[in-house]
């Protein structure tokens, strides 16, 4: 929130300039730069914030030229046209992942805007206006410390150090829960804090490896919290209560990672089974890890990074073209219809279709009614404001500049919900709008709005060639493919343990990827949610299977061989998945 009020810097100085349309740029820069902010390690937010970035400016290029060089009589056919082309470019794109999708969405916005806002500045100068905001947004990402650290030093591998002590207590939690209901929970909250760490750890640097001893110590800790993860899943997968000694060690690791030191005596469990076995023995090789500083005493465990051709399969394959067509599809035609309705102030209806489009921001059917709720809330409310300020004796721009900044404070608490998100970034539109010389635009937004509403929820329910569900499926076969490969490997007694827990780790990742997905499709309506019926059963299917084959692991290890009874139950659940796939809609 201190980084999203201090990002009006640059509006305040265009403004005292008397550029306050160039400060529009800047601040459109940093909103959309703030609405990819996550809290998280410094090295992974250049990444999330500048690769977006860039595609905006690319976006406002292509806008504001298309425009100029388009002759007026054809801009209503054209435009819509190089906006649906581009939709169906950066549609396929978004569906590669996370920072992909912000990519494409900024390319598609800052398009809309370059296009159809009407500012007197040339493209270029709109360009570097915008790559100035964004730009000082992740400056201030880079040199404010972040809050509620217990680092020694709080800009160097902080969120790194955050990230792998949360595996600890995350291991931790779960061994407090084993035997109880909140297993299932911990073991998925698990999953999320090694996902986590893995990222932060794969960030981007200058060299490939690891260049100071700090990091290097940090990814053998890493290291050492995979066997530990491995060993409290099998022991919540047999589903015996734990005594609390058996978590404390874990809790007494994580507080080593956070202040960068060397623990002291850890409380070693019983050894009387095997899943205790294997946590004790895990516990002492990650004492060892840190007492070495990382330097012997634990193999590092191999992380898979997604190759490029990974990317555009993902962005060619099914679920990247369903998704591609449909914002496709929603820009152009809202593209079209603003032209037609408003052809002077036209850009807000495609621009609110991106977002509205966007599958990673819940159900089509609530994104709407959000949108449609956080609109007419953030209208009125600017309304609202506009009146109150007025008999306050502060020039018209400084109130709107003010107002900025205030609501750029409040988009990091307004991420938590759409429809709260939706109004306090409608209220600051509004007062940049107000700011480029448009001042009679508040109602105007609302029925764009509400027109783009429309538009995405009839387009995202028009039947298309093939089947649909394609994100479903895409995940359920990378998750399913991910198990076999975890279940061979162990099937194999293979001792390559590193290997193991790099499988592990792609299983476990994959399967709640496809736990998302299914969530998210189950909660459409019923037209779209049909198509992926089942799909859960086969979801719970596959992270049973992973977690027994982790147990059989843990079992491998203690007695050199598969118990019987774990082979059983393999093969139980094995016949089990294919009966829920030859049942799945999907």
């Amino acid at each position: 929130m201190a980084r999203g009020g201090l990002a009006v810097l640059p509006l305040l100085l265009a403004v005292a300039a008397g550029r306050p349309t160039a400060g529009v740029m800047a601040a459109l820069g940093t909103l959309l730069a703030a609405i990819n902010d996550r809290p998280g390690p410094r090295r992974t937010a250049v990444l999330r914030l500048s690769a977006p970035a860039l595609a905006g400016a690319c976006g406002l290029l292509l806008g504001s030229y298309a425009t100029a060089l388009t002759p007026d009589p054809r801009r209503a056919l054209v435009l819509p046209l190089v906006l649906a082309v581009l939709g169906l470019l950066a549609g396929a794109v978004s569906a590669i992942g996370p920072v992909a999708s912000g990519v494409g969405t900024q390319l598609l916005v800052t398009a809309a805007i370059g296009a159809g806002m009407p500012l007197p500045e040339p493209g270029w100068q709109r360009a570097l206006f915008f790559l100035a905001g964004a730009g000082w947004l992740l400056a201030l990402r880079l040199v404010l410390p972040s809050p509620g650290r217990t680092t020694r030093n709080p800009y160097r591998l902080d969120g790194e150090r955050g990230a792998v002590a949360a595996v600890y207590t995350a291991v931790a939690d779960l061994l407090d829960a084993t035997g109880t209901d909140r297993a299932l929970s911990r073991r998925a909250a698990l999953t999320t804090a090694l996902d986590q760490a893995q990222d932060a750890l794969a960030g981007p640097r200058l060299r490939r490896f690891a260049s100071s001893a700090a990091e290097r110590r940090l990814h053998a800790r890493f290291s050492a919290a995979l066997p530990l993860a491995e060993a409290a899943t099998a022991l919540a997968w047999t589903g015996t209560p734990l005594p609390a000694r058996a978590a404390r060690g874990c809790r007494d690791l994580a507080d080593a990672v956070l202040l960068d030191t060397v623990p002291g005596a850890v409380p070693a469990p019983s050894r009387d089974a095997a899943g205790l076995r294997s946590l004790d023995n895990a516990l002492l090789d990650a004492v060892t890890a840190f007492d070495t500083a990382g330097r012997a005493g634990l193999a590092t465990a191999r992380t898979r990074r997604g190759p490029l051709r990974e990317g555009l399969r993902r962005a060619t394959g099914p679920a990247g073209r369903e998704y591609g067509a449909r914002v496709a599809l929603c820009l152009g035609a809202s593209a079209a219809a603003a032209q037609a309705l408003n052809p002077d102030h036209w850009y807000w209806l495609p621009a609110t279709a991106v977002f509205l489009v966007k599958p990673d921001l819940g159900p089509l059917a609530s994104r709407v009614l959000c949108r449609v709720a956080g609109t007419l809330v953030g209208a009125a409310l600017f309304a609202l404001l506009v009146t109150v300020l007025r008999p306050v004796p502060l020039p018209g721009a400084a109130g709107l500049v003010a107002l900025v900044a205030v609501c750029g404070a409040l988009i990091p608490l307004g991420m938590r919900h759409f429809a709260v998100q939706t109004a306090v970034v409608t209220v600051l539109v509004l007062a940049l709008v107000g700011l480029g010389g448009e001042t009679q635009a508040t109602w105007n937004r609302v029925t764009d709005s509400l027109l783009a509403c429309a538009i995405v929820l009839l387009v995202g329910h028009l039947p298309l060639p093939g089947r649909r569900g394609n994100v479903v499926r895409s995940r359920l076969t990378a998750a399913s493919q991910a198990a076999t490969d975890y279940l061979g490997h162990v099937l194999s007694g293979s001792e390559d343990r590193p290997g193991r827990w790099a499988l592990r780790r792609a299983a476990y990742r994959s399967l709640a990827q496809a736990r998302t997905a299914v969530e998210l499709s189950a909660a459409e309506l019923p037209t779209l949610a049909r198509h992926t019926e089942g799909a859960a059963d086969v979801t719970a299917v596959l992270e049973r299977l992973v977690d027994t084959t982790t147990a059989a692991a843990v079992h491998y290890d203690d007695a050199g061989r598969l118990p019987e009874r774990d082979s059983e139950r393999l093969n139980a659940l094995l016949g089990e998945l294919d009966s829920s796939r030859a049942k799945a809609a999907c």
